[in-house]
């Protein structure tokens, strides 16, 4: 999902002003209600309750939780109030919708939304990078979420330390408040590279690695989460912004014959002391990894999947997710297919499949990421988003994961989309359908 989040500025602000500009003669009409047929189930496709039916709950840059104007507030009582009111929205709205499981990013930029031993309390919800929010975010989600038999799994993104390059980035950076520890970026400058315009880890120093699996092991060790998640920022790279590791290439990937090989090394590594970790501390906790949608191209490796896209985990993010799930090194992968049916190159129908024949036989579930962000708007190469209101579309796609036995699942990006009243058909639908499913109050 993160591989949408670079784009939100040319994703998500365009869904907003749609409704002004391209819908503002049919507003008033906005709320009618939508065609029975487009609710209908085919009667073959019975609904499975014991499916994993959830969502993305994003704390980076504010998106879902907490608000922007929550965080300003001055007054510590009147902002944790407020912030708590705002959680328990979401997890109420996730239970009306039949969510039974909730991906809530603890970890956005090696900050934390709970009380760490490693990382400065995020900036995200107070405004100041290692303020005490006044309350531990993490343990009251696990509560509420619990309280209403909704699993919360973690989501931390593990080497990403800011979303900017700017000078009042470093200087928060440099700056943070000594309420908590101090971040990565001054306690270890050797460790931080840039890439895609900000601030990283190197995943390639071995004691990057390790600090890493710490900060993972902590949250297990003190938190009753059901599960820990990793998205797809392993190696994240574009055309005009690459990784400068050419030093710790140089001193650590001597003994492997390219430096791509070595990175995929160095991802693996880090997969794999995790998952150790984790069954070490909690073995009923479980490890996942959400990775952008395509593995790799049939045109690059016969193994792959007849798509053309642009970017792959194998050759894109250094991961091969692939043997992840072979060797049966994570507990289930939950990779995003965020294109529609339509799209030639990276049909959704291809990619899903090709995951359900990947997973097959292994120890490793199958859940499958959806766009809710993209629908209700339809572009030229992929127009099937905007039919039916944005319900077409979806509907299609989680009544193909039911019809594939290998998909467990399916997780919604993000949240915060179930309540936008543009998207109030597709909200209706999950109702009508998950909301079948509503999990059941402890």
């Amino acid at each position: 999902m993160e591989s949408t989040m670079r784009n939100f500025s040319k994703l998500e602000r365009p869904l907003r002003v749609q409704m002004d500009v391209r819908r503002s003669d049919a507003l008033k009409n906005h709320f009618k209600p939508l065609p029975d047929e487009l609710f209908r189930r085919n009667d073959f496709m019975p609904l499975d309750c014991d499916a994993f039916h959830a969502s993305w709950i994003a704390t980076v840059l504010n998106l879902d939780w907490p608000s922007r104007s929550s965080s300003r507030i001055e007054d510590d009582a009147e902002r944790i109030k407020r912030q708590k009111e705002e959680l328990l929205r979401l997890f109420d709205e996730a239970s009306e919708h039949g969510i039974n499981a909730v991906i809530f990013q603890v970890s956005p930029t090696a900050d934390a939304f709970y009380q760490s031993s490693y990382l400065p309390w995020s900036s995200y919800l107070t405004g100041t990078l290692g303020k005490d929010p006044g309350f531990d975010p993490l343990k009251f989600a696990i509560q509420e979420a619990h309280k209403r038999g909704i699993e919360l799994h973690a989501w931390l993104n593990p080497y990403r330390v800011s979303m900017d390059t700017k000078p009042s980035t470093r200087k928060e950076l440099r700056n943070s408040s000594n309420e908590s520890p101090v971040s990565v970026f001054k306690s270890h400058p050797d460790w931080v590279g840039v890439s895609a315009d900000r601030y990283v880890l190197d995943p390639g120093i071995p004691a990057v690695r390790e600090w890493v699996t710490n900060v993972t092991a902590e949250v297990v060790q003190k938190y009753d989460i059901d599960g820990i998640q990793f998205d797809d920022y392993f190696y994240y790279e574009t055309a005009s912004s690459k990784l400068d590791d050419d030093k710790s290439y140089a001193r650590f990937g001597t003994r492997f014959s390219s430096k791509y090989e070595w990175r995929r090394y160095n991802t693996h590594t880090l997969v794999r002391e995790i998952s150790d970790k984790i069954k070490a501390i909690k073995p009923n906790v479980r490890f996942g990894i959400s990775p952008s949608g395509v593995w790799r191209n049939a045109a690059d490796d016969p193994r792959g999947s007849a798509t053309r896209a642009g970017k792959t985990n194998y050759d894109g993010d250094f991961a091969d997710t692939r043997r992840w799930v072979k060797e049966g090194m994570i507990d289930y992968i939950a990779p995003q297919i965020y294109w529609s049916f339509g799209r030639k190159d990276v049909s959704y129908g291809t990619i899903a499949k090709w995951w359900a024949d990947t997973v097959r036989g292994t120890k490793t579930d199958l859940y499958i990421g959806l766009a809710l962000y993209r629908a209700g708007s339809g572009t030229t190469l992929e127009p099937s988003w905007q039919a039916g209101e944005g319900v077409t579309e979806i509907k299609r796609q989680l009544e193909f994961n039911e019809s594939l036995p290998e998909v467990k699942g399916s997780i919604l990006f993000r949240q915060g989309f179930l309540s936008d009243p543009k998207l109030k058909g597709v909200s209706n639908y999950l109702k009508k359908t998950w909301g079948k499913c509503r999990p059941r109050k402890n």
